[in-house]
């Protein structure tokens, strides 16, 4: 049995697992593994095969991990070099028989990039909320699932400007706990709502319609560790080497389109006033 750590941009993705009719970051490690020759069909299951989450459409990760029985050859970096730039594998790990990524992870860390801007959102708002959530609760009000909804989180923050960075973790995470939960930090943040409403939320009966809580975008959302107890991981330098490259290089177009956003943005308002506005 071999693990390995996988990091992914989700934006191109419908989410993590395997559907039949679009791109999945699953069902692209799949194809790649298949033409790798590690397997002779991409929809067909790995010998023991897991991962550690299922994330959302749009959700990006740095420690999405994967078991599986794997070629001794099937390094990281042979790994990463059948896969798309959006796509890395950067370590591995020995496991034991029997491992299973999804069962044996004993905490899966997820981090949010909230955009912060102090003249909408409090600060100390957003740490009271996160506080208020901290500690054993039942989510039911915050997640389509019907079952394994009570939970133990830990939460934080720190401020990278111009993003409050959060941090929530736990053993594991009913669908969408994460997105509803930062929904509702925004409304006590932004006074939309009280801190009562958390209280509601979490001791309260089940609400549903304009009570309910709708999850926030997923695109700020990565899965940023998954922790296991015996095993270690190791980084493959020429892996990490390529991941770091390609990443940088998708952050530079990213950075240059918000460039252009930005300059489109503020010439629009610049013209806002029909005086200046000059037709011929």
């Amino acid at each position: 049995m071999r693990a390995f750590r996988v990091a992914y941009d989700g934006l191109p993705y419908h989410g993590f697992q395997r559907q039949p009719d679009v791109p999945t970051v699953e069902g692209t490690i799949f194809a790649a593994l298949a033409d790798l020759g590690v397997t002779d069909d991409p929809l067909a299951p790995l010998p023991e095969y897991a991962a550690a989450g299922r994330t959302d459409a749009g959700t990006s990760a740095i420690a999405q991990t994967l078991g599986f029985v794997a070629p001794p050859w099937l390094t990281p970096v042979v790994f990463s070099n059948a896969l798309p730039d959006s796509i890395g594998v950067w370590a591995d790990a020995r496991a034991p028989t029997g491992f299973h990524a999804t069962h044996d992870a004993v905490e899966r860390r997820y981090t949010y990039h909230l955009h912060y801007d102090p003249d909408i959102l409090d600060i100390d708002l957003i740490a009271a909320a996160l506080d208020r959530f901290a500690g054993t609760h039942d989510f039911t009000n915050l997640t389509p699932d019907s079952t394994g909804t009570e939970r133990t989180l830990t939460t934080s923050l720190r401020v990278e400007p111009p993003f409050v960075v959060i941090t929530v973790a736990a053993s594991g995470f009913p669908r969408q706990l994460v997105r509803r939960l930062i929904t509702v930090v925004v409304e006590v943040a932004s006074d939309t709502a009280g801190i009562d409403r958390i209280d509601r939320l979490l001791d309260g009966p089940p609400v549903s319609g304009p009570a309910g809580v709708a999850p926030a975008s997923a695109v700020p959302l990565v899965l940023s560790a998954v922790d296991y107890p015996n095993l270690t991981f190791r980084p493959d330098p020429p892996a990490i080497e390529t991941v770091v490259s390609s990443f940088s290089q998708r952050r530079d177009e990213l950075s240059t389109r918000s460039a252009v956003m930005d300059a489109v943005a503020r010439s629009v308002e610049l013209r806002s006033s029909p005086s200046d506005e000059k037709t011929t």
